[in-house]
């Protein structure tokens, strides 16, 4: 598992519409004006092919912060 930057850098350089840099461990990112269920499914899919992990809905529905999706993927990879 990435380090909690490069992950980030992955989420900006997935969601469209983000600049880099503008997400930090704190960034609720349900609550960014940017956000859609495709964002949703961007992450979904993201954890997938980059870690090797299932995600689901419910799953990011249980997730506020960025940190708090990091710890979620970071627990799944053990």
């Amino acid at each position: 598992m990435d380090d909690i930057k490069t992950f980030i850098g992955k989420l900006e350089a997935e969601l469209e519409g983000l600049t880099p840099g503008s997400l930090t461990p704190e960034t609720n990112y349900r609550q960014m004006p940017e956000w859609s269920s495709m964002h949703a499914l961007i992450l979904i899919a993201l954890a997938e092919t980059e870690y090797n992990i299932s995600v689901t809905g419910d799953d990011l529905r249980s997730c506020e912060t960025i940190n708090d999706l990091y710890a979620l993927l970071k627990s799944r990879t053990s």
